[in-house]
């Protein structure tokens, strides 16, 4: 069996793409993340960029040319990163256009057609939320939940997370909240739910070069507060398992 340093890690959510969200803003920005990931252990990484209404261009036929044309530039500079597309639904704003769209129209996973990722802002859980994980449960898809600690919702009613796992929702961490100031909402969240067990994988949501040493120094934390191993598991072996036939 490969060891966990032969695997590598696998960033799980990230805002990489250059130019087409908030996130990275240029290919040399891009490239330059990929570099420092690479240097601390990451080997694959799915694209996410936001899907919301403010993205109108960003369809999943768009996110998978242009991962594409990423990983092109990526092997032509030597970086060894793997690219997989995928998405960060919101699926409260993307709520009602979102019951139209049949399987091919979603932003997968890493583009496995099992497991997608979405998040939502509120402080408490709205209806459109409910109606979105329906339908995309009626598609035969898990949905993972992005960054539950930076969610309201959840800050003030950790129980939430009972209810949504409770209906098969998955969770995944940001690492950049394992280095927020002691106290505040977002790390007291993410420590709980990590202590708890609650994550199925931890993620960088990279979201350009000025804030993903921060999210490394995360790592950091999250393996001084958890463990390596625990932390393998959720940053390379529990993704890696998505990829699986029959996960």
């Amino acid at each position: 069996m490969p060891t966990s340093q032969m695997l590598g890690r696998f960033d799980v959510h990230a805002h990489l793409l250059p130019g087409v969200d908030d996130g990275c803003s240029c290919l040399e920005e891009a490239l330059d993340c990929a570099r420092l990931l690479a240097a601390h252990g990451y080997r694959r990484l799915v694209c996410t960029p936001h899907v919301w209404p403010g993205f109108p261009l960003n369809t999943w036929p768009n996110i998978r040319s242009w991962t594409a044309a990423l990983q092109a530039a990526f092997r032509d500079a030597g970086v060894p990163l793997t690219l997989y597309p995928g998405g960060e639904i919101n699926i409260q704003a993307m709520w009602p256009a979102l019951r139209h769209w049949g399987l091919p129209d979603v932003p997968t996973w890493a583009a496995a057609g099992r497991h997608v990722l979405a998040d939502f802002w509120a402080d408490r859980l709205p209806a459109e939320v409910e109606s979105s994980l329906g339908h995309l449960q009626d598609l035969g898809l898990t949905v993972i939940l992005a960054h539950p600690e930076r969610i309201a919702a959840f800050q003030h009613d950790p129980s939430l997370m009972d209810h949504l796992a409770g209906r098969g929702v998955l969770f995944q961490g940001n690492l950049q909240c394992f280095q927020d100031p002691p106290g505040s909402p977002q790390r007291t969240c993410v420590e709980l739910f990590a202590r708890q067990g609650r994550y199925f994988m931890l993620g960088s949501d990279c979201h350009g070069l000025d804030t993903l040493g921060s999210r490394m120094a995360g790592l950091e934390a999250a393996i001084e507060l958890l463990g390596r191993p625990v932390v393998d598991q959720l940053t390379i072996h529990n993704p890696a398992s998505l990829l699986e036939v029959g996960s």
